[in-house]
């Protein structure tokens, strides 16, 4: 069976091709309901249409470009143009309307954008401030949205419970039993008149609807929790300039007119022009496939939605929104593309394939065997014409359970309830088999900063003038007294405007700083200080800024001031910085050469800050005297240091022991850092992560060592400082290749990416995160927390095993089910009417899952080894379990058609009848003590807990209950007849002794 399953129903959890994707839809073969088997599996046809689309967006942006650089180097003046602005858009108060705007930005129109006069022109006629941005009236807004639309792409209309009915009553046995119940009817009423000729078919119809609206039910409530997921995973903030004030907004909200701020690893969120910024590189390969970066600027405005931001930051303009843009299409069409099904949904697809081929081969010869014996029987009654629709069920009755549809369909509900659970944990799940392969994880690559440590940072300590000082609110106001003042100015020079935070105001009218929590950090010292942050700004212009990011480890401003000159800043990595600098700044605020114990005592000072598990950063400035082109790179030698600062990050409560979990599960915790190795070491100590024989390792040495060398080094590898995204990458695919591991890595900026892309399980942080790491991660980590992390790996877990519990329940079911039917071929008549099968099929098919599948995880879960990435689904242990009560129930159900008479004392004519009834209720019951056996597959004790998880409690009671009422009062529909007190205590006894049974099994060794 493995091989069989490997070699067709294999999927990858990421990436899978559409070749494999389509193969195992091929070999599927026989699916009793095709609408609820393959609802939560990817569309493939969209997704072709959605690739269609890309290319198409391709060549039109390729020749958009090439028409605007051509008019552009023609342009000498602006000739009329024919465009009229609608009645409508002018009643409204603008001057220009949704088409036009588009057609300029989509188009790249450079002779429609300067016909409207440019930026500004078009801010004018958009009725907005390039400074101020909209007003925030609400009646002005909502004209706005009448006219220009909404920032919201067309999802696919969310399916209604009747919708649901529907699909559920696409199932091949129930239509066929469905119009065989209905011949039984018509029939029966016609031989035997009313009510009597009814019985046979109303008892199968009510069956039949039973199982429908519950399958809809359950069916629905999962769309109603996957619907929520969607929702959560939409919803995308940015920050937004109205009526002069900063402002957090959600995308959706975002309206033509609106002012913009973007930085590197943002993703645009609708079509709009450029106003000011600086470097901006745009990544359009998510819309045209194109790899090369795109250079905007004021010469090149043009900034369309979906694409994303590699490198700057910016202000711009919004003109277009929603599903006047290409990305807005794309995403409609891409959106009913699904996502891929997971590996487990595919695998259990082929197990469902195998038993049904099985199945349907019992049910095909039993009815074969049992349609010769009615004809013999009829021919020499000499009936042969006289048929009844009862007649006809049994005849079909058999395949209600030869295709187990339960086994796939469990997936997708157990990822439901998993999914669910998990975002009430913080986690958001994007992607379905990311919840399956958490359970597999045995490496977790986690960065330092927001993740292990709080990301709320505070500068305590810093080293300005070769002194070192202790940063604190008491000692503040004597901090300056204690410098220079040319230095200070120097300090504040450089904190205040070579910083990618802001200082903004809120709509309370608040002071609020915007930016990562390191900016943040030296922006609030530099605020303690007691100057004013904007007097600073304005006072010189900015010529030039290279923004930070991590390959480089600096970010720099090049200042044209106010006095004449210019002067370049650059801060970052300590030592990084430090290595470009050739004089400091001394005690008596005068520059001189930095020379060999000036630099010994910065080391020892970064060393100590380090130490101390402090984040050190050095600031550092030039005077630019022989000037200076933007077009050139901001020099990164030839600089006078002006001192380091010590900036504290608490550890997270509770990492430490988050971390020892993870070791005792078998998962091993690496900390992959961008910060000073003194720091990672003092950090990974503190949160357990570095052990005696652990390595620590910077990234430089790391991607110096050969192949042969990574195979000795890697696995003892606990701490990496100073890495690149490329070193965190190289890592990831060592582990995954080389070792075969199943990696988990952290994220949170733009070039976490290719590493959240290449590993097993991507997780991007909820907080700190930037828009292209959560689009590139699997999960989503909404605290920004490693402790949910472990609670991920052990939902995971709890996924794998609930599955398997549900399948080893579906299989014995199954197993008996279908050689009881097939004993049929050697008594002449099934113990189980069709009615029963289908209570029986509904037990299997819809209440099981919902018993086994939604077992919340156990703190047990991780201690034991993750689950086997290439292990056997159907394990040793299920095989032992299955095999042995089957044979148990198998033997229960033929003693007691062999010996059931005499067992309970049956006489009368109505023996038979009562007895058929024994075996169904003890068949039954069979199954409701073997589901609550199956929840602990190798523990004896299945007991624990089992008042925790209600959703089981509230199954296992309602089959109960509706078999008692299918017993005593439906037998007229049901073919049973009402039982005493000892044959109802016999058969549910008969059941209660599958658990010994089931106990006694988990002794044996396998």
């Amino acid at each position: 069976m493995e091989s069989y399953l490997n070699e067709n129903f294999n999927v990858k959890s990421k990436h899978s091709s559409d070749e494999a994707l389509e193969k195992w839809r091929d070999v599927c073969g026989f699916v009793k309901n095709p609408k609820r088997r393959f609802r939560f599996t990817a569309n493939l046809p969209k997704r072709y249409e959605a690739a269609a689309m890309r290319r198409t967006n391709e060549e039109k942006l390729r020749v958009a470009v090439l028409v605007s650089k051509a008019a552009f180097q023609h342009i000498f003046g602006v000739q009329a143009s024919d465009y009229v602005v609608p009645e409508e858009v002018k009643a409204a108060g603008f001057q220009v309307c949704a088409d036009e705007l588009g057609s300029i930005v989509e188009g790249h129109d450079v002779k429609k954008l300067k016909f409207h006069g440019g930026v500004d022109g078009v801010a004018a006629k958009l009725s907005t401030s390039t400074t101020n941005g909209l007003t925030s009236d609400t009646g002005l807004l909502n004209k706005r949205r009448e006219v220009y639309g909404i920032n919201k792409f067309a999802d696919a209309e969310a399916k209604g419970f009747w919708v649901f009915v529907w699909e559920a009553l696409h199932d091949m046995t129930l239509m066929i039993l469905g119009v065989c119940a209905f011949v039984s009817l018509i029939v029966g009423i016609a031989m035997e008149g009313w009510p009597k000729g009814a019985h046979g078919g109303l008892g199968t119809v009510v069956s039949i609807l039973l199982i429908v609206f519950v399958t809809a039910t359950s069916d629905y409530c999962q769309s109603l929790q996957f619907r929520d997921l969607d929702k959560e995973k939409k919803k995308i903030t940015v920050q937004v300039t109205r009526s002069a004030c900063r402002q957090k907004m959600l995308l959706y909200d975002l309206l033509p007119g609106d002012m913009v701020h973007l930085n590197i690893g943002d993703q645009v969120p609708a079509d709009g022009l450029f106003v000011s910024g600086f470097s901006v590189l745009i990544d359009e390969s998510s819309l045209t496939g194109e790899s090369e970066p795109v250079m905007v600027n004021a010469e090149n405005p043009f900034m369309l939605s979906g694409t994303k931001l590699q490198d700057g930051s910016c202000k711009m303009m919004v003109t277009t929104v929603g599903m006047r843009t290409q990305w807005g299409k794309l995403m409609a069409t891409l959106s009913e593309g699904g996502d891929d099904e997971t590996p487990l949904q595919v695998k259990l697809n082929g197990v469902a394939t195998i038993i049904g081929k099985v199945g349907m081969f019992f049910a095909v010869v039993t009815s074969a065997v049992m349609l010769q014996g009615l004809l013999i029987s009829k021919l020499r009654e000499g009936t042969i014409w006289s048929w009844s629709g009862n007649e006809a069920l049994q005849m079909l009755e058999f395949f209600a359970v030869a295709v187990p549809e339960g086994l796939p369909l469990s997936v997708t509900l157990s990822l439901a309830f998993s999914m669910k659970k998990m975002m009430n944990d913080k986690a958001l799940v994007r992607h379905l088999a990311a919840c399956e392969t958490m359970g597999s994880a045995t490496s977790i690559c986690s960065d330092k900063t927001g993740i292990l440590t709080t990301n709320h940072m505070t500068v305590v300590k810093s080293c300005i003038c070769m002194g070192v000082k202790e940063v604190g609110n008491d000692n503040k106001a004597s901090f300056c007294s204690d410098i220079p003042e040319s230095a200070v100015k120097l300090l504040l020079q450089s904190i205040f405007t070579n910083t990618g935070g802001e200082i903004v105001s809120n709509k309370d009218g608040q002071r609020e700083i915007l930016g990562t929590p390191t900016e943040t950090a030296l922006l609030e010292f530099g605020l303690s200080l007691g100057r004013d942050s904007q007097a600073e700004r304005q006072a010189s212009k900015i010529v030039k800024v290279e923004p930070f990011n991590s390959t480089k480890k600096r970010m720099g401003v090049v200042l044209q001031l106010p006095e004449g000159g210019l002067r370049a800043h650059t801060k970052g990595a300590s030592e990084i910085v430090l290595a470009g600098c050739d004089k400091v700044i001394n005690s008596n605020g005068e520059v001189v050469p930095l020379d060999e114990k000036s630099i010994n005592h910065l080391n020892a000072t970064i060393n100590q800050f380090a130490n101390e598990a402090l984040r050190t950063l050095c600031l550092a400035y030039m005077e630019l005297e022989n000037g200076f082109s933007p077009d050139n790179a901001i020099p990164v030698s030839g600089y006078t240091c002006i001192g380091i600062v010590g900036i504290k990050d608490p550890v997270c409560p509770g990492v430490k022991e988050s971390v020892a979990t993870c070791r005792s599960a078998g998962i091993t915790v690496r900390m992959v850092t961008g910060d000073n190795i003194n720091t990672a070491k003092a950090i990974a100590r503190e949160c357990g992560i570095l052990t005696d024989d652990g390595i620590t390792i910077e990234g430089p040495d790391f991607r110096e060592k050969s192949q042969e060398e990574m195979l000795t080094l890697i696995p003892k590898i606990q701490v990496m400082a100073r890495s690149s995204p490329m070193d965190k990458h190289t890592l990831v695919k060592q582990l995954r290749t080389t070792f075969d591991e199943v990696v988990v890595v952290t994220g949170d900026g733009a070039n976490d990416a290719p590493a959240l892309w290449e590993a097993d399980i991507g997780l991007a942080m909820g907080i700190a995160g930037t828009v292209v790491a959560k689009e590139s991660a699997d999960v989503i980590i909404l605290d920004d927390n490693f402790s949910t992390i472990v609670t991920v790996a052990k939902w995971g877990r709890s996924l794998y095993i609930n599955i398997q519990k549900f399948a080893q329940f579906q299989l014995t079911m199954n197993i008996v089910a279908l050689i009881v039917d097939f004993s049929a071929c050697l008594t002449g008549n099934a113990p189980l009417t069709a009615v029963q099968l289908l209570w029986v099929n509904m037990i299997m098919d819809t209440l099981g899952p919902l018993a086994l599948a939604t077992e919340p995880p156990t703190d047990e879960l991780m201690k034991s080894s993750p689950v086997l990435k290439r292990g056997k689904f159907i394990s040793n242990v299920m095989w032992r379990n299955i095999l042995g009560q089957s044979f148990y129930q198998l033997m229960v159900i033929w003693y007691l058609q062999a010996k059931g008479e005499a067992m309970f004392d049956l006489d009368g004519p109505d023996c038979d009848l009562i007895l058929n009834t024994l075996i169904f209720n003890s068949f039954v019951f069979c199954q409701v003590f073997n589901e609550i056996s199956s929840r602990n597959m190798e523990q004896i004790n299945v007991f624990k807990g089992i008042l925790d998880n209600y959703v089981f409690v509230a199954v296992l009671g309602c089959t109960a209950v509706f078999q008692v009422i299918i017993i005593e009062l439906l037998g007229t529909f049901a073919s049973t007849t009402p039982l005493t007190c000892s044959q109802w205590f016999g058969s549910v006894f008969i059941g209660f002794l599958g658990m010994p049974i089931a106990a006694i099994l988990k002794m044996i060794p396998v």
